[in-house]
């Protein structure tokens, strides 16, 4: 399995194809990953890359993994991503 690219390897590859400073990248990073906090509510899209999406998830039954014992779980809101066609096409491939 392939090793993922760390943060600081993002912002180096970023900084090097584009004419910003490492720490100008780091900024503009973390001003999308507040803005898309902030957002998240209303659906937040970023162009090409995906949207962010609350979902609602309904109370169902699960079981302990340790005991087997059934226990209920308990409905709750989640965060979600979904990518956006064209990303998934370039990536996966067209079918």
């Amino acid at each position: 399995m392939a090793k993922s690219m760390t943060k600081s390897a993002i912002v180096a590859h970023l900084a090097q194809k584009t004419s910003l400073s490492k720490k100008q990248v780091i900024d503009v990073m973390d001003q999308l990953a507040t803005l898309a906090t902030k957002e998240a509510k209303n659906v937040f899209i970023v162009p090409g890359f995906g949207r962010l999406v609350l979902a609602n998830r309904k109370a169902r039954m699960g079981r302990n993994p340790q005991t087997g014992e059934p226990l209920k779980i308990p409905a709750k809101r989640v965060v979600k991503f979904r990518l956006a066609k064209s990303l998934k096409d370039a990536v996966l491939g067209k079918k």
